[in-house]
This record gives structure tokens, sequence and C-alpha cells, in this order.
């Protein structure tokens, strides 16, 4: 089964978005790509930045499945 998690999109590094997810340790950012994100949830890229999203974790504890909350 799969968990849904809330994410923050930090900021953008390059082409990847660096994220924190409420998630063992939530502190700890991890980088996904931008253009994957962006377009999952239906806005530019430069929008990323800041926004509040969720995902969902999968088996291997990589996020997927990104959402506007």
């Amino acid at each position: 089964m799969s968990e849904r998690v809330n994410v923050k999109v930090l900021l953008l590094i390059g082409g990847e978005a660096e994220i924190v997810a409420d998630a063992p340790d939530p502190d700890v950012p991890a980088r996904y790509p931008a253009t994957v994100i962006a377009e999952e949830v239906g806005v530019p890229v430069r929008e990323l930045p800041g926004m509040s999203l969720s995902a969902v974790v999968g088996p291997d504890d990589r996020l997927s499945g990104w959402q506007r909350r």
C-alpha cells in the first residue's frame, strides 16, 4: 500500500526541485526533476519554489504522484 505525504518545494537547483517531506528525516531535502513535478501539478517550473504539494511514497522511499494540496 502506498502512503501519501505532504511535501514542500524549497527551491530549484538547475533542473531539479529540492523537496522536504513529512516523512522520516523531514529535515533532509531530496531532489527530483522539476519538469516532472511541474507537469503533474500543472504549473510552470518557475512557480514551484514555496509550493505545498502531496506525493506518494513508493516502495523505494522515492516520491511520485505529485498533487497540489
